[in-house]
């Protein structure tokens, strides 16, 4: 095995969707070369990808990881269909492809915590058919930290040219939000964001914190709970600042360049502005796990499966951010 190199698993994601065919692009790509891939998913998604994009991608194929050896190849294909070949129509949302996409994850979330895999990168997956393949959870953030044994503080980071995204509270209804604006909420997300992105590269970023009210003025959280956790959290060391107006904020830390990253209070008040910047580049970051996980901030695309129209940026940019992740955790280690 090649010490320098990261084990990244590479999964296909929904096999209706433009997940195969982004992986098959992806693994044309010289960044692939920077670690070793194991692609995990069915042989014949797989090849479906590959011929809708032309690309002819001959991976080592094992039934097994302990029959991969990385000092032969850096990328090998880890087949899960047990000769099953299911004929998945594209576009459409199924148990079976749920199932599918849930076997795949479930093993390589297993890899990571048998210490052979460093990161997980994975094309869209669709939560419609993970909910009928047997997904309980509302995301995917939840079932992986529950697999991974992770009780502590996870959250969805999402990220455009490597401006980073965090939120205090993500899917619940908006009448629930403020009851969760509290200082011990907010601080959780700041010091999680701080911590990832430092493991991305980017020392003592630069950290903005948005308001929950219009203009930060009509309410109270602000006072009572955001502003206290911002005095906190520069008391700890972290270069915060805030609370930013929701309205404004993109263009102040984003498009501005003030800051690196931005902590928000709820969903829409993040997602919005970062997909009307950047959406056809968006990366989501699984935090918090014990391994990097990272995937595309856009979803499966049932509209344009099978065209050869889906676009690298997201993907691309998300395996550079598991590389690179992966790569500086290992130095961290060792060090």
């Amino acid at each position: 095995m090649v010490e320098n190199k990261s084990n990244i698993a590479l999964l296909l994601g929904d096999p209706a969707g433009i997940g195969p065919e982004l992986v098959s692009k992806l693994l044309n790509d010289d960044i692939t070369e920077k670690a070793n891939i194991v692609v995990i998913g069915e042989k014949q998604v797989f090849e479906s990808g590959n011929s809708i994009t032309g690309f002819s991608h001959q991976l080592d194929i094992v039934e097994n990881f302990d029959q991969i050896d990385f000092n032969k190849s850096n990328k090998f294909f880890l087949d899960i269909s047990k000769g099953k070949n299911h004929n998945y129509k594209l576009a459409e949302p199924s148990k079976e492809s749920g199932e599918s996409v849930l076997e795949a994850l479930d093993l390589a979330l297993t890899l990571a915590k048998e210490k052979k895999i460093d990161a997980i990168n994975f094309a869209p997956m669709n939560k419609t058919s993970l909910k009928l393949g047997g997904n309980k959870h509302s995301d995917e953030l939840q079932l992986m930290a529950e697999k991974l044994e992770v009780n502590s503080f996870c959250c969805e980071f999402n990220v455009i040219d490597n401006f980073w995204t965090a939120r205090v509270t993500s899917h619940i209804p908006i009448k629930e939000v403020a009851q969760h604006i509290i200082k011990e909420n907010i601080m959780k997300p700041i010091k999680l964001i701080n911590e990832v992105m430092e493991l991305n590269g980017v020392k003592k970023p630069r950290i903005a914190v948005q308001a929950l009210n219009p203009h930060a003025e009509f309410g109270t959280e602000e006072k009572d709970e955001i502003i206290p956790a911002i005095e906190e959290a520069k008391k700890l060391g972290y270069n915060v600042d805030g609370p930013l107006p929701c309205d404004t904020s993109f263009v102040v830390a984003y498009k501005n360049k003030n800051h690196d990253c931005m902590v928000g209070m709820y969903h829409d008040a993040l997602q919005s502005g970062l997909k009307a910047f950047g959406f056809d580049r968006g990366v989501t970051v699984q935090g918090g796990l014990t391994v990097p996980v990272t995937t595309t901030a856009h979803g499966s695309a049932f509209a344009i499966a099978g065209k050869n129209e889906a676009n690298i940026d997201p993907i691309l940019n998300s395996f550079k951010i598991a590389l690179s992740m992966s790569k500086n955790k290992k130095i961290k280690i060792n060090s």
